[in-house]
């Protein structure tokens, strides 16, 4: 059954005496009232009143970003035997990357430089992030941790690191008396 707009209308006041406290009985709309018509265009615009009208307000943290380090995007997936994560560094070199692993979780860390001109008078577009970023990654499966299990190569701005699964046992199945 499809809603119609007295539905609407009955949903909102019903909200409101819910919310408002009101016990009166709602009523359906009259039946000669004429229907809303959503999509027509309003004739003439409403002026806002004057203290209605403000100067935007610029968020505080929004320019901070030594609390908010940027995030890391990331791609998880595993093979038969192994369990992969790439992340996309381009422009970042080996020594500004840190990557570690601890009780399966992968964290990943760095710093992103080069964004600055000391020259710059003025920005037209910014859209790369500049700065440190991190990004701690809960492995969906279990992976060895020895140095021998674990590959990590940066080539062509990927960074591509490779575990070994931890061989699991196969569940055995419990018979039942």
């Amino acid at each position: 059954m499809a809603r119609t707009k007295s539905d609407d209308l009955l949903m909102e006041d019903d909200l409101a005496a819910a919310f408002l406290g009101g016990d009166e009985e709602i009523m359906a709309p009259a039946e000669n009232m004429e229907p809303m018509v959503e999509d027509a265009p309003m004739s003439e615009e409403v002026p806002m009143a004057e203290e209605e009208i403000s100067e935007p307000v610029e968020d505080e943290w929004a320019n901070d970003t030594d609390d908010f380090p940027g995030q890391l995007a990331v791609d998880v997936y595993e093979t038969a035997d192994k369990l992969v994560v790439k992340a996309r560094t381009a422009g970042i070199s080996k020594s500004d990357l840190d990557v570690s692993i601890s009780d399966n979780i992968l964290t990943i860390s760095g710093v992103l430089s080069g964004g600055e001109d000391e020259q710059t008078t003025r920005w037209h577009i910014q859209e790369c992030y500049w700065g440190e970023f991190s990004r701690t990654i809960a492995l969906p499966v279990q992976v060895r941790e020895d140095e021998n299990s674990v590959k990590a190569e940066l080539k062509d701005g990927v960074l591509t690191i490779t575990f070994e699964k931890e061989k699991t046992e196969q569940p055995k199945k419990i018979n039942i008396q």
